[in-house]
């Protein structure tokens, strides 16, 4: 066998030393996993995109080119096409939130948005807050600019109200620059946060003045219950992130920020230091696409098959998981979140699990400290459920394994130190 090759890197000593805080994303240090074709992948979050009509999608981008060739391959100004911001304006009041195309600037995707929020908010050792577990790209957008992240804890019904409540009146007023959450089928929970706990935060932000920030990429994929409004709808003050990612195509990259108008401001002049302008031809493509009243269609056909593999999931969970897993129901999205008991570290056995050709993301890529090593994120939204069944087979096998090393260890009267423990119930 070869040795691996040690590089020096000279250039070392000149990054700046923000670049030491930057996490890298647990989902794509597993994308050559991933790829293999014995693979199942849980680990990531990829739209379904085998199902949208790539005739649809052609016509789009031959209408782009054919109708409008000069402006799709020109620059364009930094907020966004006005044509494209109409079509937001018309994707928000259709869930309840009444925008003008003025209030908008078009981004490259929802994690452009997220880097701009740090960039325009976050100044060294600033205090913010979001859900623990939480997104781990925002984390990763968030870190360059090193923050101290608060995480709130979760229930069933969301970021506990009653928590946040405590550690603002500890922050004291204007103590964190910002509360960021995923109200809508948490990522990586999957939970939603209930109507009364919406306007329990609202009010806990209006009382200490402080920015929400509501990112929103799963809010339409709803499988069950009842339509929640988005913050944005009961507080137009509030700082709201969208994405065509999970209802057209991500590898388009084209997302939005709707926000009051000095925020927004703010937003343009971090997004020109950023881009300059984003793909005319992108979004020229996603107006012709929309223009189509049958992409409302597609969009049915890709949430009942979100749905038909949570259902299978689910079922998968419960026939195979040990008896000492719990695990989250999601009414939406694309995620459940495991937890097992404190002592097993599921960082540590995950290349045993891509051995055995399957993955998931560990849970402490959720937190910025660590926590929630015996947790684990699985994707239910791009395998076919029969897969599902068969990845969540080989995962049980997994964890019995393990778990029969510390039942054998428990027996002996000795067992070994938790790896990382959470009181967070994802």
């Amino acid at each position: 066998m070869g040795t691996a090759r040690v590089v020096f890197d000279r250039w070392s000593d000149r990054y700046s030393k923000r670049m030491a805080d930057v996490r890298s994303s647990a989902v794509r240090d597993l994308f050559a996993a991933a790829t293999r074709p014995d693979m199942i992948s849980f680990s990531g979050g990829m739209p379904e995109i085998r199902r949208v009509p790539i005739d649809s999608v052609i016509a789009a981008a031959t209408s782009a080119l054919r109708d409008s060739g000069t402006e799709a391959l020109q620059y364009g100004s930094s907020e966004g096409r006005p044509q494209v911001r109409e079509v937001v304006v018309g994707l928000m009041g259709e869930i309840g939130v009444r925008v003008k195309a003025d209030d908008l600037v078009i981004t490259a995707g929802a994690q452009q948005a997220l880097d701009l929020v740090a960039k325009i908010f976050i100044d060294p050792g600033d205090t913010i807050i979001c859900e623990g577990p939480t997104y781990l790209g925002a984390l990763q957008a968030f870190s360059a600019y090193q923050p101290n992240v608060v995480c709130i804890p979760m229930d069933d019904d969301g970021m506990r109200t009653d928590l946040l409540a405590e550690e603002l009146k500890r922050l004291g007023q204007r103590g964190a620059k910002f509360i960021y959450t995923i109200p809508n089928f948490q990522n990586p929970a999957g939970v939603t946060l209930t109507p009364t706990r919406r306007r329990e935060l609202l009010d806990l932000a209006r009382e200490y003045d402080i920015p929400v920030i509501e990112d929103d990429p799963y809010g339409r994929l709803r499988f069950e219950g009842g339509h929640c409004l988005p913050l944005r709808a009961l507080d137009d003050e509030v700082i709201y992130l969208g994405t065509f990612s999970k209802i057209f195509a991500p590898g388009l990259r084209l997302g939005w920020v709707a926000a009051p108008k000095p925020i927004l401001a703010k937003f343009l002049l971090a997004k020109q230091a950023a881009d300059l302008c984003g793909s005319s031809y992108a979004q020229v493509t996603a107006e012709r696409y929309f223009a189509d009243t049958r992409w409302r269609k597609t969009l049915q056909t890709l949430t009942s098959a979100y749905a038909e593999r949570r259902d299978a999931m689910i079922a998968a969970l419960e026939e195979f998981f040990p008896a000492e897993a719990h695990w989250t129901v999601p009414a939406g999205g694309f995620f459940v979140w495991v937890e097992m008991p404190s002592f097993l570290d599921l960082k540590s056995i995950l290349a045993e699990a891509v051995e055995r050709g399957v993955t998931y993301v560990p849970g402490d890529a959720f937190f910025p400290d660590g926590r929630g090593r015996n947790c684990m994120r699985l994707g239910f939204c791009y395998a076919e459920p029969a897969k599902i069944r068969e990845g969540i087979e080989r995962l049980a096998e997994v964890l019995e394994d393990r778990l029969e090393l510390y039942r054998a260890f428990a027996a002996a009267g000795v067992l070994p130190a938790a790896p990382g423990t959470t009181d967070e119930r994802g």
